[in-house]
C-alpha cells in the first residue's frame, strides 16, 4: 500500500476555505468536462457541480471530478439529497454543498454522511478517493476526514432562528447563503431587498461568532467586495452557462450591429 502519497492541489481546498482565503468559483450546469477544464486552466479556485438544478447522473459527475483533478482545481458537488453525498465523495469530490440546511438536526445528518470518525460515512477505499485501493483503511479515513469540506446552504427563513446552533455543528465547515431561495421565501422584490439583506447580515454575523467561513454567489466584483466586508470569503461569480450566454450575447450584439447597416 502506498499510504504516504502526496496531497493533490484540490486536497488543499478545505484548509484554504477554513483560513478564509479569498476564493473564486463557478457553478457547472452542463454535464460535460470541457467547462471545468477551461475554468481550472484559467485559475479558478473551485467549481461546483450542480446536481440539484442541472441534469447530472453519477457517471457524468464522476467525469467532471476527473476533469477538475486534471485541471488542478477543487470540485465541490451540490447534492440534491443527503443520500447522494457518499457517491460524490467516493468519486473524489473535494467536498459537498448541501441545500436547505434549516435545522441543527439536518446539519448533523449531513455532517455524519461526510465523516468516517464520529459519522456514518460508508467505508470503501476502492473508488478514486481511496486511490483505487492504493490507500490503506486508516490512511484513507484520515485523509478524507482531513480534506473533505461540508458547506451548508442557508436558504430558508426558519434557519435564521437556529443559525447559531447550525453553525455549532461538529464537522460543518462553512455556510453558503442562498439569496435566491431566501428572496422567494421572503417574497422580496430582489436579492438586494432589505429583508434579504437583513438575513445575509444575520448569517454573516453568526458565522463570524462561530469562526466559520461564508460563501456567496455574487454578480460583480463590487458586490463581492461589499460582502467580503461582512465576512464572506468564497464567491461563486457565475456558471458555465452564464459565462457562455454573456459571451454569446456580446458577440452576437457586436456582429449584428456591424451588419445592421
Amino acid at each position: 500500500m502506498h499510504d504516504n502519497v502526496p496531497a493533490r492541489p484540490a486536497e488543499a481546498f478545505r484548509q484554504r476555505l477554513l483560513s478564509r482565503k479569498a476564493l473564486l468559483g463557478s457553478f457547472i450546469k452542463t454535464p460535460t468536462v470541457h467547462a471545468t477544464e477551461i475554468l481550472g486552466d484559467l485559475g479558478f479556485d473551485f467549481v461546483v457541480v450542480d446536481e440539484e438544478h442541472a441534469p447530472f447522473d453519477r457517471g457524468q459527475t464522476e467525469l467532471i471530478l476527473l476533469a477538475a483533478r486534471a485541471a488542478a482545481t477543487a470540485a465541490i458537488v451540490r447534492v440534491p439529497e443527503i443520500d447522494r453525498i457518499l457517491g460524490a465523495l467516493d468519486d473524489g469530490a473535494a467536498g459537498v454543498l448541501v441545500p436547505h440546511i434549516s435545522t441543527a438536526g439536518r446539519a448533523r445528518e449531513a455532517a455524519a454522511a461526510c465523516r468516517y470518525r464520529g459519522g456514518r460515512r460508508g467505508f470503501s477505499n476502492s473508488p478514486r478517493a481511496g486511490r483505487y485501493g492504493g490507500l490503506g483503511i486508516w490512511p484513507h479515513v484520515d485523509r478524507q476526514d482531513a480534506h473533505v469540506s461540508l458547506i451548508a446552504m442557508i436558504e430558508d427563513p426558519e434557519a435564521l432562528g437556529e443559525i447559531d446552533v447550525i453553525l455549532a455543528t461538529e464537522g460543518l465547515d462553512a455556510v453558503f447563503i442562498g439569496r435566491g431561495d431566501l428572496t422567494v421565501a421572503l417574497q422580496a422584490e430582489s436579492p438586494d431587498a432589505p429583508p434579504v439583506q437583513a438575513a445575509v447580515e444575520t448569517i454573516c454575523a453568526a458565522a463570524g461568532r462561530a469562526g466559520k467561513p461564508v460563501c456567496m454567489m455574487v454578480a460583480s466584483a463590487a458586490e463581492a467586495k461589499r460582502y467580503h466586508a461582512l465576512g464572506a470569503s468564497a464567491f461563486i461569480i457565475a456558471s458555465d452557462q452564464a459565462f457562455m450566454r454573456k459571451a454569446a450575447t456580446e458577440s452576437l450584439g457586436s456582429f449584428s450591429k456591424e451588419f445592421a447597416a
